[in-house]
């Protein structure tokens, strides 16, 4: 190697839980999308981003910073060369996985997984949590498919007068 590769890391102010969701958030995605770029021009950039320190209410915030800060922020999401994304790479890697998966049960004497039925009617809810991003009124549940499986064509919903 031509340099080293030294990591920074201090000890985790919410416990192992804020650990795992803060690095969920940036394994298996890219920095930033394009649909929270707001605009962008030769001196600023403004996007929106998720404060996950608030736990209840409007957590989407918009931040304009100077465009040569912008990318300087994003580039430190690059991998340095010869790394790769969690999921691409090691013992969980498409290639093999199963494989692989049943072999470290194995040696752990862990339980095989169990491959549970899909859910039934009965026991998913008819409301989503979440309400819709466009109304905000609860979005029901119209349509349950197992992988693979098309879903029916639908019209898409209609706006509601206001």
């Amino acid at each position: 190697r031509k340099s080293e590769w030294v990591v920074y890391a201090k000890p985790p102010f919410g416990g192992p839980e804020a650990v795992l969701a803060y690095l969920s958030r940036y394994t298996h995605r890219v920095a930033i999308s394009n649909s929270r770029l707001i605009s962008a021009d030769a001196e600023t950039v403004t996007f929106r981003w998720k404060d996950y320190r608030i736990k209840t209410g409007d957590r989407q915030k918009v931040m304009r910073l100077a465009t040569d800060e912008f990318i300087r922020r994003f580039l430190l999401h690059v991998l340095p060369d010869g790394f790769h994304r969690i999921r691409h790479y090691g013992l969980l890697a498409s290639a093999g996985r199963k494989t692989k998966v049943a072999k470290i049960r194995a040696l752990l004497g862990a339980e095989t997984a169990k491959h549970n039925d899909p859910p039934s009617a009965e026991t998913i809810p008819l409301t989503l949590r979440q309400p819709c991003p466009e109304c905000g009124g609860p979005m029901r549940i119209i349509e349950i498919f197992r992988r693979g499986q098309k879903p029916r064509a639908r019209a898409p919903p209609r706006k509601q007068a206001a």
